[in-house]
């Protein structure tokens, strides 16, 4: 009876373990969200700077699953490459040492319980008024929890009796079944707990009370290493092609990594202990194992990192990329407990879709600007006939982007609806609704792009056909609009300063004062004689057109608004 309350005991710890691991890397994503944003953003080609990027952000979120996870879906939505993906999984396996050496230099050479309770109680204080430090209080809960987890698994250990043990020591000193049972055990557990970290502060309790020796120890936490990779497998399926061969890169350099490992076992144990002098007992074997898993992973990354290129086309081999509808159906590929593990930096990837929603709605006008020569009123009869194909194909494209627009509004809507019932910080919260309010306006853009395109076909249809002259004129205003689209797709993403929208409150001044003076000449016109139907129908476009510039405004000033 006393054996199951201690296993229980144990289960309990763990599971505070894992629990103090998510409420920490939840606080530190929402209190620095804005500042990961930026590093994530530091990912370029360069090789080197993609695994020093994933260290600094796994290091930060104390979560290589949570890093892979956000890797597999900002691929996914094409905010990174292959390439750039392959160097910040490197970069992530380094920087999830981290939480061994907290577990190895805290947790065994201090009362953690004397710092657990202090943390838990003051991080609690933080959290309870709303003000700009409470996220930190989150991560001080965070830090408690894990400590307490921490402070259970040790002092239960001891209890147990030796016989409880023995299928555990039977891991050590049996040679290549030792190795291999431990690699395979420490995957399997892995797998279960979805937490590399959990395993390895584990393993690291069984070794300091003598349970495992250092070798089955360290071949334990390669199995934890390969286990790790079940959570970009599950952030993948379902997801596109360059998604899933972000996971298969995450897979192939763990698992080849590992076996290396495992083949180079002996040499690399020498090599820690080398840089780790002394005793491989109590706290000193923490200290190894520790020093065995950065070693570990610092070495698979400078064996990995000249043939990034090449593993990358590896992974594109095994999984190619055979073509899909994306063309004519939208879809944001996510899963919604995927969110949850990156509270902070799903509004990324809303940005991302929002400037490609924006660069779709851009080329509609564009389409649009470059056709309006086309149909003004021409004196030779064939030249008519030319124009009604040509609107005709000109609605039939717009009513098939308008269409996607409106799928894009739906999925990217749904994706913020969801992100919102994760813990977020307040800031991300309030720029959600300004995402949502820029969805809609550039939906509404497309739909009054869709609208000229339909007036177009009406002029042709009911030969109403505007005169060249009137053409002649509507080009500069046009144009204004056309620019103040290109100013907005260039600042999206990008919170606007005071002069920003106040340059944009002079573009929007300039397209109403255009405006104005195309309606007045279309008066004068219907004055002189022109036909009414004509030139209303020329005046509802120049409405919709303005329109544009409107819900441009209306994006500006989002933009200014957004912290």
């Amino acid at each position: 009876m006393e054996t199951i309350a201690l296993f229980f005991r144990i289960l309990g710890g763990l599971c505070l373990f894992l629990y103090g691991m998510k409420v920490l890397s939840d606080g530190i994503q929402q209190a620095a969200g804005e500042r990961l944003q930026k590093t994530l953003n530091f990912m370029t080609g360069n090789r080197f700077a993609a695994v020093f990027t994933g260290f600094v952000v796994t290091a930060l979120v104390q979560s290589s699953s949570a890093t892979t996870v956000m890797l597999v879906s900002f691929v996914n939505a094409g905010l990174l490459t292959l390439t750039q993906a392959t160097g910040v999984v490197m970069g992530a396996n380094i920087g999830t040492t981290t939480t061994a050496w907290i577990v190895s230099l805290v947790g065994y050479h201090f009362d953690i319980s004397a710092m657990a309770l202090p943390a838990v109680g003051i991080g609690f204080m933080m959290r309870l008024p709303k003000w700009k430090h409470r996220d930190w209080g989150e991560v001080l809960l965070g830090f408690g929890f894990l400590f307490i987890g921490l402070d259970f698994i040790n002092s239960a250990l001891p209890r147990f009796s030796p016989r409880s043990l023995e299928f555990i020591g039977a891991l050590s000193g049996r040679g290549i079944f030792s190795i291999l049972a431990s690699l395979v055990l420490g995957t399997a557990v892995t797998l279960v707990m979805h937490s590399s970290a959990a395993t390895i502060t584990l393993v690291m309790a069984l070794a300091f009370r003598g349970t495992l020796d250092f070798e089955s120890s360290a071949v334990l936490i390669l199995g934890a290493n390969i286990g790790t990779t079940i959570d970009a497998i599950m952030a993948a399926i379902g997801a596109k092609t360059t998604a899933r061969q972000t996971a298969l890169v995450h897979v192939l350099f763990n698992v080849i990594g590992s076996i290396l490992a495992v083949i180079f076992l002996r040499p690399l144990i020498v090599l820690v202990d080398f840089l780790t002098p002394g005793p491989l007992e109590g706290e000193g074997i923490t200290t190894h194992l520790a020093m065995f898993h950065t070693v570990f992973n610092c070495m698979c990354t400078l064996l990995f990192i000249p043939f990034v290129k090449q593993l990358s086309a590896l992974v594109s081999f095994f999984i190619k990329d055979r073509g899909s509808d994306e063309n004519t159906h939208y879809k944001l590929g996510y899963q919604a407990s995927v969110l949850h593990t990156t509270p902070g930096l799903n509004i990324i990837r809303a940005e991302k879709e929002i400037c490609d929603m924006a660069g779709m709605v851009a080329a509609m006008y564009a389409q649009i600007s470059e056709g309006l020569g086309s149909f003004s009123e021409s004196e030779v009869t064939e030249h008519e006939e030319e124009k009604t194909v040509l609107v005709e194909r000109l609605v039939a494209s717009m009513r098939q982007k308008e269409d996607y627009t409106d799928e894009m509004r739906e999925e990217l809507t749904r994706f913020l609806i969801e992100c919102t019932r994760t813990q977020m910080s307040a800031s991300s919260e309030y720029n959600i609704s300004r995402l949502l309010r820029i969805i809609a306006d550039l939906e509404d853009m497309a739909d009054d792009c869709c609208g000229v395109a339909l007036i177009l076909e009406r002029s042709v249809k009911k030969k109403q056909l505007f005169k060249k002259k009137e053409m002649i004129a509507l080009a500069p205003f046009v144009s204004q609009v056309e620019d103040f689209l290109g100013y907005v797709r260039e600042h999206l993403g990008h919170p606007l300063n005071r002069d920003q929208i106040s340059y944009a409150e002079s573009l929007e001044s300039e397209i109403d004062r255009a405006r104005n003076k195309l309606r007045k000449l279309g008066r004068k016109r219907i004055e002189a004689g022109a036909d009414v139907k004509t030139e209303l129908l020329f005046m509802d476009m120049v409405r919709r057109i303005e329109r544009l510039g409107d819900f441009c405004y209306n994006i500006s000033e989002a933009l200014f608004r957004m912290s």
